[in-house]
């Protein structure tokens, strides 16, 4: 049910981007580009035609070869520029509600990204080591969104 509201609190990160929302958005909005910046993804299988629509998802595999794990994230909710809510599946793992926000700041974005197991291992073992491992690896996926968005906003200034 990607619908469903998580019962434990969102552990949260954000970071300043110098590229404008739309430019931050439009890779949120290519699906192929998922295992670029998001830690743990590792290899895109399909992205349902009309990605980030909501209910499209993208089809995907997680973990380390031969270790990996295939499943899907799916859409939730979309508002273009400024929010993407997901619900990123990665059983036997379980599932976690994933939601980014993105507002204008000076000429740059302010991206928040927060998260939290809804089902499965990860929500029954969710505690205080588990969040700061989740935050540190959502802080490093802001950096790599980051890095892409910045080069793209760089090469349309010129």
């Amino acid at each position: 049910d990607t619908k469903r509201t998580p019962a434990r609190p969102m552990t949260g990160v954000e970071r300043h981007i110098d590229a404008a929302p739309d430019t931050v958005f439009d890779v949120l909005a290519d699906g192929w580009l998922l295992p670029v910046w998001v830690v743990g993804a590792t290899h895109i299988r399909d992205v349902d035609d009309g990605w980030p629509a909501p209910s499209t998802r993208v089809h995907h595999q997680v973990g380390a070869w031969p270790f990996m794990i295939s499943d899907t994230t799916a859409v939730v909710e979309c508002e273009r520029p400024h929010r993407l809510v997901l619900q990123a599946r990665a059983w036997p793992v379980g599932e976690a509600r994933v939601e980014l926000t993105i507002e204008p700041d000076g000429r740059g974005s302010l991206v928040r990204l927060a998260e939290a197991p809804t089902r499965g291992t990860a929500f029954l073992l969710d505690n205080f080591l588990q969040r700061r491992v989740l935050a540190a690896r959502n802080r490093e996926a802001l950096d790599r969104l980051a890095a892409i968005a910045e080069h793209r906003w760089s090469r349309a200034q010129r």
